[in-house]
């Protein structure tokens, strides 16, 4: 385990206990915590730290993007970090890498590549946190919800004329690995990590990635069906899923939300539930 590593395992558990022991609401649920730090494995990058029931999120404050996302146990499921060179290893990491050379690019963690943004945290209470971001350019506006189950990610201004993608570009289970997997709206089989899919998903729009090791999956959600495509391919050293994506090519063209959580299980149909109660709400 890399010095990064062990120092974010640490702030994570403690940031995750200090929420569950004083921000519990009355019914003694999670909820929902925002703090403000730094996320060590990517760099040093200044966050927004929120800690929902069962993850921690660090949402880099420059580039309005996340930089890690890590579980109950300490395990970072997208592992940006912002070495120049780093590519698939690190630098391309993260969610939801959005807009990338169409308007400029926003909504990635920062890299060299990406343009900043100003942020503006609106709503802040146990149970839900907002955090705003603008592109620098004013054309475009990234929305982030976080709630004690889940995070959403909606893009909620649009610069016309110009496409997007969202994207999750991360490592199941903490590494790519063979012992990775995937099943998604339109297949229930367990997939290996390094299966491509290519097309549109059908309604509802989801995905979910898991680890052999692990008890727990990760699921992203479109919450608009539409007859774009969503494919899926690997790299090397990470996930490239694209909601709206085929090749280099962008789809999205109007403000369109989509959720991202932890479900403890790996039971296709216990995901498919909680997609579902996610969409309901």
């Amino acid at each position: 385990m890399t010095v990064y590593r062990m120092i974010k395992t640490t702030l994570t558990l403690l940031v995750v206990s200090v929420s569950i022991a004083g921000c519990a609401n009355q019914s003694g649920q999670a909820s929902v915590s925002l703090t403000h730090g730094v996320d060590e494995s990517a760099g040093g990058l200044p966050a927004y730290i929120v800690s929902i029931r069962n993850a921690t999120f660090y949402l880099e404050k420059t580039g309005g993007g996340l930089s890690s996302m890590v579980d109950k146990d300490g395990i970072d499921w997208l592992g940006f970090h912002d070495e120049k060179g780093s590519g698939w290893q690190g630098e391309y990491r993260g969610f939801p890498n959005a807009v990338h050379k169409q308007d400029g690019s926003y909504f990635h963690a920062m890299n060299a590549g990406t343009d900043p943004s100003t942020s503006q945290v609106e709503i802040n209470t146990d149970q839900h946190v907002r955090i705003v971001f603008t592109s620098d350019n004013g054309k475009w506006q990234g929305q982030w919800d976080f709630y004690p189950d889940r995070c959403d990610f909606t893009m909620s201004q649009v610069s016309p004329g110009h496409q997007y993608w969202v994207q999750y570009e991360g490592v199941p289970g903490g590494s790519m690995d063979d012992s990775d997997f995937w099943f998604n709206s339109a297949s229930r089989n367990k997939h290996p990590i390094n299966d491509a899919y290519i097309g549109d998903l059908p309604a509802p729009e989801w995905y979910a990635f898991g680890d052999a090791k692990q008890p727990r999956m990760l699921y992203l959600v479109h919450h608009e069906d539409d007859e774009h495509p969503d494919d899926y391919v690997s790299r090397p050293y990470m996930t490239v899923l694209g909601f709206g994506r085929h090749e280099k090519s962008k789809f999205l063209t109007t403000p369109q939300t989509f959720s991202l959580g932890f479900v403890e299980s790996v039971d296709y149909g216990e995901v498919e539930a909680s997609v579902k109660r996610t969409l309901s709400q």
